[in-house]
Parts: structure tokens; C-alpha cells; sequence
């Protein structure tokens, strides 16, 4: 137990954003899931699922949930993939 209150206030805290960037994640996670379907199955809605992946993506990275340099080379890669086909 916190014996200060500001780290009352931290424990309380945590959780929370825990929380909230685990969801960041998932969605972000979710998106890249579907744009890879949609890649292997050489679907017409490819180029929207890419472009929806890398605002969602982006997002997450304004928040702090993940970093710059790893979703750039993710969409990099990606973008690269749903061009080729």
C-alpha cells in the first residue's frame, strides 16, 4: 500500500493507463490483422485497410503507446506488400 499520496494517486493512475494502452494496442493489432487478410487474399480494399492500419497506427504513437520508428517500418513493409500485388 502507497504510503505517500502522491503515490496513492499513482496506484490509482496506473491501472488505468494500463488499460488504455493495452486497448491502443489491441486496435492497432486488430487493423494489422485484417490488412494482412485482405493482402494474402489479394483484396480490392487493400489500399483503405492501409490506409485505416496507418491512422490507427499513427495514433497510437501520439499517445506514447508505441514507438515511432517501428510503426514507420510496419507501414513501410506493408504499404510495400499491398503495392506488389
Amino acid at each position: 500500500m502507497a504510503n505517500h499520496k502522491s503515490a496513492a494517486k499513482r496506484a490509482r493512475q496506473s491501472p488505468k493507463r494500463a488499460a488504455r494502452n493495452a486497448n491502443a494496442k489491441s486496435t492497432v493489432k486488430t487493423f494489422e490483422k485484417k490488412l494482412m487478410k485482405a493482402i494474402e487474399a489479394k483484396s480490392a480494399d487493400a489500399k483503405e485497410l492501409l490506409k485505416a492500419y496507418t491512422a490507427k497506427a499513427m495514433s497510437a504513437v501520439s499517445k506514447g503507446v508505441l514507438k515511432k520508428e517501428t510503426v514507420s517500418r510496419k507501414i513501410g513493409r506493408l504499404s510495400t506488400r499491398v503495392s506488389a500485388k
